[in-house]
């Protein structure tokens, strides 16, 4: 079997679960603010519970997706769906050095980090070295949301901190992580494609596992994603998957082009 980040990998689809008020929704990444919160514009909001979609892809072996928090009233959703799947799923939103032990011991495979890094929008390697140290770096996954100008992003995309996003930048942060997130929030729910020369720049730059989030709006995309980045960069679907009321993706042709692949990959092809 090759390994997990060899030449002849292929990308792979990661399913996600934005939260949102205690509901999945699918939202316009930019418009996501504390300060004017009618703003927010939504492409979908289930009728299911989070720990349906948690269900689904336990269902088909989806290893490697996130659940997110969205800000305040999550928490509750958030453990139902990671109860559904224990170890299947990684957690995100609001996790900091006091909190992450609770949400491995609920139930997430891994916890997933940005804005704890940065307090005041400064960047913090006392903070990642801290969490790394204290859940265990394999446990660590570092959400770098690319904003604009190739810098990372914190607070529900809404402020912009002192990190550009870059080859340093990425090896830096690989020491104390083993999987980075990457949230392209200027394109995120707008189902326009994906930020092509932000995945090219991925495939060069990282060293460890890596999901890309945004845009994306055909299956056809994760080949792109697969050619751009070497097969170093998996994909998540969002706004245009079907079971997120989309209609750009079905969530079954995803399934099966994971099956392919990983019976390919088992089988040395």
């Amino acid at each position: 079997m090759s390994s997990p980040h060899s030449t002849s990998r292929r990308s792979l689809f990661r399913p996600c679960i934005d939260l949102h008020g205690g509901q999945v929704k699918q939202i316009v990444g930019g418009t996501l603010s504390d300060e004017n919160p009618e703003d927010l514009k939504t492409n979908f909001v289930a009728t299911k519970p989070p720990s349906e979609f948690a269900r689904l892809y336990k269902e088909h072996g989806l290893e490697g997706g996130h659940v997110i928090k969205l800000g305040p009233g999550n928490d509750e959703a958030a453990k139902e769906a990671l109860a559904t799947w224990l170890g299947g799923l990684q957690i995100g939103g609001g996790i900091n050095a006091n909190n992450a032990e609770e949400w491995l011991d609920a139930g997430a495979s891994k916890v997933i980090i940005t804005s704890y890094l940065f307090p005041g929008g400064k960047f913090d390697l006392a903070r990642l070295k801290h969490i790394s140290a204290s859940v265990g770096k394999e446990r660590v996954v570092v959400d770098v949301r690319r904003d604009g100008k190739w810098m990372v992003a914190m607070n529900k995309w809404q402020d912009i901190t002192d990190m550009e996003v870059c080859k340093e930048s990425l090896n830096l942060l690989s020491e104390y992580c083993s999987e980075f997130l990457i949230h392209a929030a200027d394109v995120e729910g707008l189902c326009q494609g994906i930020d092509e020369e932000l995945v090219q720049k991925l495939g060069e730059w990282v060293n460890i596992p890596t999901t890309y989030a945004g845009g994306a709006k055909d299956i056809s995309d994760l080949d792109l994603v697969e050619r751009l980045s070497h097969g170093k960069v998996d994909l998540t679907y969002g706004s245009s998957l079907d079971i997120f009321g989309g209609n750009l993706v079905k969530f079954s042709d995803l399934v099966e082009r994971n099956k392919r692949v990983l019976q390919k990959e088992q089988h040395g092809v």
